[in-house]
């Protein structure tokens, strides 16, 4: 799933000016995702899954559009001649295939891949997890037992309060937590028919600081990305998306951690290019799953170029017989990601790179 943060600023031919109260510094996919989007802002979407689908079971998805609400009537391909529009609430509800290791969805131009478990019988649910840092602005994964796939089967509670269940297997959800989530410490629970879980997490917020002084065009400075709601040092991705406006210093996609403590920040240098408004990407940096990873390296090989192929395969080797190597194998198949066109390949890619 593709997080998103947008910050905006002007920088004028004499004084950079904020416009933060205009554009949030917020999760694109999600900050308003309960809101419903319209045909003009639909032309580029997200798709969301569950991680995790079960073979032949009911499942939900879901489409946001470019700015971040849920999208009614995306037409979403999910192979082997099998399409779903996304309903008045921006999701589809459909039907696992019943053979397959995976699953490739693709809706104006996105492609997105979730893993398919193989059905199991009727057996005693053994609790759920969940990632133990997440954004109050951004979807997050719950897998466990004992789920539904119809999204509204299932309830999500943080603090208290509802999340909105995005998507849904009998295996995983995606939720997103409502607006008036606080960050800090928090108590979640899930029911489904004949089951209720509970657990915990930190909520984190990530706010934007502009650079100060005020930044002329060639002047230098630096962005600060603030967390609230945790002292531990995260570990963050922050991406320039407007680079002929700000350039970062140490490259426009930069992995970051902040310092921890109560002042929980971390800046990243920055220059100014011209004036214009500018925007970024930033997001946690999740857990590896490894396992997860060498699953889509493995169904990524009969994709590959045949003078990939074998290199396709070593990397999910290496990855089964040596974990540790997770980081390397992550930074090789950045390279070769570069150099790869958009295509089924580069998908299963993608989902492996995320899960490292």
């Amino acid at each position: 799933m593709d997080r998103e943060r947008v910050g905006s600023v002007m920088i004028g031919a004499c004084v950079l000016v904020c416009v933060f109260c205009r554009t949030f510094f917020a999760l694109v996919p999600s900050l308003h995702a309960q809101i419903q989007s319209t045909p003009l802002t639909t032309w580029a979407v997200t798709i969301v899954l569950p991680p995790k689908l079960m073979a032949g079971h009911p499942a939900t998805l879901a489409v946001l559009g470019v700015d971040g609400k849920l999208a009614s009537n995306v037409t979403v391909d999910l192979g082997k001649g099998q399409t779903v529009k996304t309903d008045r609430t921006g999701r589809a509800f459909f039907t696992v295939p019943a053979t397959g290791d995976y699953l490739l969805a693709k809706a104006s131009g996105a492609s997105v891949a979730a893993l398919i478990d193989p059905a199991v019988g009727a057996s005693e649910p053994q609790g759920i997890t969940l990632p133990p840092v997440v954004s109050v602005r951004d979807h997050f994964w719950i897998c466990g037992g004992g789920l539904r796939g119809d999204a509204d089967a299932n309830s999500v509670r943080m603090n208290g309060q509802h999340a909105l269940v995005l998507a849904a297997s009998p295996e995983c959800l995606v939720a997103l937590p409502g607006p008036g989530t606080k960050p800090g410490p928090a108590s979640l629970t899930v029911e489904a028919p004949g089951v209720q879980w509970s657990a915990t997490t930190t909520l984190v917020a990530l706010e934007f600081e502009p650079p100060t002084p005020a930044l002329q065009p060639g002047r230098k400075g630096q962005l600060i990305v603030r967390v609230h709601g945790s002292s531990q040092k995260l570990g963050i991705v922050v991406q320039n998306t407007t680079p002929g406006v700000l350039r970062f210093q140490r490259g426009d996609g930069q992995e970051v951690v902040t310092g921890g403590g109560e002042e929980n920040f971390v800046g990243v240098k920055v220059q100014a290019v011209t004036s214009g408004d500018f925007s970024f990407r930033a997001y946690l940096i999740p857990a590896p799953e490894i396992p997860e990873a060498e699953r889509y390296l493995r169904a990524a090989v009969s994709f590959a170029p045949k003078d990939l192929q074998r290199e396709i395969k070593s990397l999910a080797d290496r990855l089964a017989h040596h974990p540790r190597d997770a980081e390397i194998v992550r930074i090789e198949l950045q390279q070769i990601a570069t150099q790869t066109m958009a295509g089924d390949f580069r998908t299963l890619l993608d989902a492996a790179r995320a899960a490292l």
